[in-house]
């Protein structure tokens, strides 16, 4: 096994529940990230959260992002574990929305504007990221000369630059071919390998792909009365938190092709058929 081992907390929810109008979307909803080190590499955590569509995943989203308040409970960010503010969390949505009419430069300069307050520090932090993201040869275009590729690695350098290392995917994964699906897969592994604080936090309804990136997994669902009925709100039940460095399934190159994965994947399937 990987060895590893945690110190503090950088995302906590506590007992976060929301309501629309009376009715229960998300019920007491509790779970804490914490910053994992591997002896002798950078690594930062990619963690997700895994549900059904329709079971209030974006509000979920926006509530972490700090876009919403919920109707009770709290959202703590970063190592001095403060309330979740807009801004704090970077936060990608599936469009991965950028200015269309600046160029992808002046995107990320943006961005990095409203972090750091000197300007040649910015235009510095921006021609990193853009190195680091291999977007250098195409910092003159604008977003919709683009590819998809380059424009998820824009949209994630353009949420790291202005957040403090917590970046939010709202499902990633969504209508990608499996080109394009590698694609994204490489660039969240390498966000995490930046920083050892730097957090990927992936919010979505595709099981395997989640899975296989996560070493942390929380898997949002409804539960059931004395008498079977099910109770309003989804949320996480403490049977359905997973640490999958604990089970040796964390950090492996090709994990969908262990059979201990397969079988993992095969028991999150019935858990979540149980509860629908």
């Amino acid at each position: 096994m990987t060895p590893y081992f945690y110190k503090f907390p950088v995302l906590t929810l506590d007992s976060v529940s929301m309501e629309f109008n009376g009715e229960i979307i998300l019920r007491d909803i509790s779970a804490q990230v914490l910053d994992v080190c591997r002896p002798g590499m950078e690594q930062g955590q990619v963690v997700g959260f895994y549900g059904r569509s329709g079971l209030g995943k974006s509000v979920l989203c926006r509530i972490m992002a700090g876009l919403m308040t919920p109707s009770r409970g709290t959202v703590l960010v970063g190592q001095e574990q403060e309330a979740v503010a807009p801004g704090a969390v970077g936060f990608v949505q599936q469009q991965y929305p950028l200015f269309n009419h600046r160029t992808l430069h002046d995107n990320l300069l943006l961005a990095a504007a409203r972090k750091y307050a000197d300007a040649a520090e910015a235009r510095r932090q921006t021609d990193s990221y853009l190195e680091r993201f291999q977007l250098t040869a195409h910092r003159r275009k604008y977003p919709a000369h683009l590819s998809g590729g380059q424009r998820q690695r824009a949209a994630i350098a353009q949420q790291l630059l202005c957040s403090d290392h917590l970046i939010l995917l709202d499902e990633p994964f969504s209508g990608l071919d499996i080109a394009m699906m590698d694609e994204v897969k490489k660039i969240i592994l390498e966000v995490t390998t930046m920083d050892e604080l730097n957090t990927v936090v992936i919010v979505s309804h595709d099981i395997q792909t989640t899975t296989a990136l996560c070493d942390r997994l929380w898997l949002l669902g409804y539960e059931r009365d004395a008498s079977g009925q099910l109770l309003p709100g989804a949320t996480i039940s403490p049977e359905h938190q997973y640490n999958l460095a604990e089970m040796g399934l964390a950090w492996h190159e090709n994990v969908e092709a262990e059979p201990e994965f397969v079988r993992f994947v095969e028991h999150l399937k019935e858990e979540i058929r149980q509860s629908a």
